[in-house]
């Protein structure tokens, strides 16, 4: 049981560092990033509410664009 326990502890705090970076790797979509569909700039235009990014996309976006303007 001794030996197991040096061993263990870390591998377990490895495995919640790999799956914590998993699943933010998915995603680029920054907290403060607010897309809104601003319909009365166009029917496909989004624009962000926290930072004034503006873009066209069928989707909103995932990225974001602050720097991109």
């Amino acid at each position: 049981m001794h030996v197991i326990m040096p061993i263990l502890i870390p591998l377990l705090l490895i495995g919640v560092f790999a799956v914590l970076w998993f699943s933010r790797r998915g995603s680029t979509l920054t907290q403060a990033c607010r897309w809104r569909l601003d319909r009365a700039a166009g029917p496909e235009v989004w624009r962000c509410a926290v930072c004034g990014a503006q873009t066209t996309s069928a989707r909103a976006p995932r990225d974001c664009l602050r720097d991109a303007g």
